[in-house]
């Protein structure tokens, strides 16, 4: 599984100059930190130099997640290879402290200026098809359409590649998989439901996304808030009850543990704000005695994002039936999430402020995310 509108690029990496293996290490932090996120590394192979006299080289394969495009992915490795000490000088090969090339993005066949994926020598070097083998992958060439163990099988190359040993894994500083249940809570507009999809398809987990495009009185509610609140209310009440009991029943064998956009908790929040004093104390049983019956998440994330930054991405995102929400409206949603944080004693809670963030378009953001929940375990 792979978030909406994130792409899959294939990177080639190999050092034959001072600490190989420390190169590339440094390589993949810093991949994972500014150009994408490092899904799965192969180990390390030792190969003869290709195309010249020279050390033997170590070898490595990564697959990252990334929002960047290809030539964006091209210009951030460049960076990273400069400030690891490779010069390019000509055109011919030689001695380096790091190598990182684009071997495949997606599924796409580029032809550019200085970019050529996937990467035109690809099928003919064992340095870098054996590593890619080891990213266990459903990936076939774009032109041939043949897997990696076909082109293996018909490289030609016989020269000597030999895997030698282990390249560790970014993610492994994230262990995640120790919690269960992860809830990703927030305010309209707060980057929730994007992050949970960021998180699961990073690190193996099912999602539990909220229905909220399902419910009928959500337009109308906010076009005459007095009139559709209680049934608003109780509609998603009910509807969150039925999808988490489901959701979390159905114990998935492939995903490591269960991310969610939403705790059920945030009804009582909503609802607070929108309904009247009679229509809050009857609305409060009936969730009080729901609640009670509910698994509790073993992290609670809220992404706190000031008012003027929810209004900004709400205009961004252009639902029509949001445009109208005032700022009134959400701070007193925000105010909300922020008493209950304060009333939970036996809830782990972890409040990220992100509204100076944008874990969207920026992979350093979302690393200080990851980062922040990495503290808390």
């Amino acid at each position: 599984m792979t978030p909406p509108n994130v792409n899959i690029a294939i990177l080639s990496l190999g050092s034959n100059k001072g600490d190989r293996g420390d190169f590339i290490a440094q390589a993949v932090s810093q991949i994972q930190q500014s150009v994408g996120t490092v899904v799965r590394v192969s180990g390390f192979y030792e190969s003869d130099a290709w195309g010249f006299d020279g050390a033997p080289f170590y070898n490595a394969a990564i697959a990252i997640h990334t929002k960047k495009s290809a030539q964006d992915v091209l210009a951030g490795i460049l960076q990273i290879e400069q400030s690891l000490g490779r010069t390019r000088e000509g055109q011919g090969y030689s001695e380096r402290t790091i190598d990182i090339d684009l071997i495949a993005f997606n599924d796409e066949v580029i032809s550019a200026d200085g970019l050529k994926v996937p990467h035109p020598l690809m099928h003919h070097r064992q340095f870098v098809l054996l590593p890619m083998r080891d990213l266990n992958i459903d990936w076939n060439h774009p032109q041939s359409g043949k897997s990696i163990p076909e082109l293996l099988a018909e490289s030609g190359d016989d020269s000597k590649c030999v895997r030698v040993g282990k390249l560790d894994s970014p993610l492994d500083r994230y262990p995640l998989q120790r919690y269960n249940y992860i809830a990703i809570e927030g305010n309209i507009g707060a980057g929730k439901t994007t992050l949970t999809n960021r998180i699961a398809a990073d690190f193996n987990a099912k999602t539990v996304l909220e229905r909220f495009a399902d419910n009928p009185f959500l337009p109308k509610f906010y076009e005459d808030q007095p009139r559709y609140a209680f049934p608003l209310e109780m509609s998603f009440l009910a509807d969150r009850y039925q999808q988490i009991a489901d959701d979390l029943a159905q114990f998935d064998l492939f995903k490591d543990f269960i991310v969610a956009d939403y705790h059920i908790f945030k009804s009582l929040i909503f609802a607070k704000v929108t309904l009247s004093e009679d229509e809050y104390r009857l609305y409060k049983k009936l969730f009080d005695i729901i609640y009670r019956e509910m698994p509790k998440p073993d992290l609670y994330v809220y992404l706190y994002q000031n008012t003027e930054r929810l209004l900004q991405n709400i205009r961004t995102r252009g639902r029509s039936y949001e445009q109208e929400i005032p700022a009134q409206y959400l701070e007193q949603i925000n105010q909300g999430y922020l008493d209950y944080i304060k009333s939970q004693q036996n809830l782990n809670v972890l409040m990220i402020d992100v509204s100076e963030l944008d874990f969207v378009k920026n992979q350093e953001d979302y690393i200080t995310i990851l980062e922040a929940i990495r503290t808390r375990l």
